[in-house]
Formats: structure tokens, sequence, C-alpha cells
């Protein structure tokens, strides 16, 4: 819980017995790798905050094919959020890929931030316009660089992502085949 008090304390000027408050409403998690958290069609109704661990955010098409579109690290607040907001079912779902703790807040400790804290409105704004940039630049990327320059600039957005996830799943992310991410990742060993 302390790094998300850190975490909030970073974004927010709150009270000690405003944050003291709303961690009481929270709980800490534990999940092995391949554990789902929240799944599509499920109406989610907790935001989850990664203090250990890694989250792949996927969908799942009608053939029954994932196509991975995030990865969450430490320090990160995650969820489908737009199923969260409208109540509705999920559309992505959200996977341990190796031993993930989090801090768990349900829509109860949401809401109650939003009456009770002085600025939880802010809390939920700046965590809503966190959400939106990365989604943005993801849909940027996709369409403004080329499969070499996504894959050279993976790192730079989800550290040391080559030793801890899967290489189908970083090709996924990448909307590019295994094949292609292992030649591209060829080239570069012949330029090193």
């Amino acid at each position: 819980m302390e790094q998300l008090e850190h975490t909030i304390r970073q974004m927010i000027q709150v009270s000690d017995a405003e944050i003291q408050a709303f961690l009481q409403t929270c709980t800490l998690q534990g999940f092995p790798a391949k554990e789902f958290l929240s799944e599509s069609q499920q109406v989610p109704n907790e935001i989850f905050f990664l203090t250990k661990g890694l989250l792949r955010v996927f969908v799942t098409d009608a053939a029954g094919l994932e196509h991975t579109l995030h990865f969450a690290l430490e320090n990160q607040f995650i969820a489908d959020y737009s199923a969260f907001i409208l109540k509705a079912p999920a559309f992505n779902t959200l996977q341990a890929l190796e031993y993930t703790e989090v801090v768990v807040i349900p829509r109860a400790a949401v809401e109650w931030g939003y009456a009770n804290m002085a600025q939880g409105d802010r809390l939920g704004r700046l965590i809503a316009e966190y959400y939106f940039i990365f989604n943005e630049n993801r849909i940027r990327n996709a369409y403004e660089r080329s499969p070499k320059e996504r894959y050279d600039s993976i790192a730079a957005v989800f550290p040391n992502i080559h030793n801890r996830v899967p290489q189908h799943m970083i090709a996924s992310y990448l909307g590019i085949t295994p094949v292609h991410l292992s030649r591209l990742k060829r080239q570069d060993s012949l330029k090193a």
C-alpha cells in the first residue's frame, strides 16, 4: 500500500486522514503467472495498481486469436477503464504474466475518493488523462511508425520487456508476426 500512497501523494495534495480512509477500502492481492485479474464480458468493479509484477491487456477476436494491447508495469494503474466507467461488460482481459501483486481499488473506494477527498476529482482526472495519452500514442504509433520503429521504441516504453514477456506477445503488441519480430531482432544483432 505504501507504493500506492506514494504515487497518490505525487499526483495530488492529500491529507493523512484522507489517504488512510481511502486505503482502508483497498486490498493487496497476489496473482500467479497466467491468472486473470479481469476478463472480457464481465463488468469490472475495480481498478488495479501494480506494486510488483507485470500484466498484459489483450482482446480475443472472433477467430479466437489474442491481440495484446498493452503491458502494465509496477506503479501503474490499470483497468478496462471504459467498461469501469460505463459499468458495462469489459472488452479487455487483464492477465498476470509473472507473479504479480496489486492493490485492488474497488468502485466504492473510487466513488468515496471523488466525494470525500479534496482533490479526488483531480486524481481521477490525472489517471484518466494518463490512460488517454497512452492510448492515443499507441494508436499514433500503429499508423505513423514502421514495425522497425515500433520495435526499437518498445524497450523505452516497457523497460526490460524482452526478458519478461514471451516474444509472440511482443509481436502481437507491435502488430507484427512472430517471424517478423525474429527478423527485426536478427537485424539488430547483426548491427551490434
